[in-house]
């Protein structure tokens, strides 16, 4: 039986910080970083290594992104090849201020809204390899 195929997740607040522009948007380049943070973890489950990020081959922002927002960023390893590692990638909202309540309101979302959704690839020398990859297809 193929050993199961890693996955990961974050979760975390977007902070003031994280603003970019005009009315605490959230710049879509902080999701695709977080997008590479869950890379990382799925490559160092899967090798032992860190790899690189080599591509996107899509992405698709569907939704703003506020600071105060609470996001799930998760991802799966759907290909892997000789030395590359094809991943899907989702960011959903799961909370989100209401400042019209008051300064500290949030709620949490009856259904999570996906913000981002990605594709890309990433690369692990084989001589970076350090663990056994799942055999057969994912």
């Amino acid at each position: 039986m193929p050993s199961a195929m890693p996955t990961a997740l974050l979760r975390l607040r977007l902070s003031q910080a994280d603003a970019h522009y005009g009315g605490n948007l959230v710049d879509g380049a902080r999701v695709l970083a977080l997008f590479g943070d869950v890379a990382t973890e799925l490559l160092i489950r899967l090798d032992g290594d860190e790899g690189l990020f080599r591509a996107y081959s899509q992405v698709e922002f569907l939704a703003p992104v506020f600071a105060g927002d609470y996001l799930e960023v998760g991802g799966e390893i759907v290909r892997i090849g000789n030395t590359s590692r094809e991943m899907r990638f989702e960011a959903r909202k799961v909370v989100r201020p209401r400042p019209e309540l008051s300064d500290s309101a949030a709620e949490v979302l009856a259904e999570p809204v996906v913000v981002c959704r990605a594709v890309g690839t990433c690369v692990v020398p084989k001589d970076k390899q350090r663990l056994a990859a799942p055999s057969g297809p994912p």
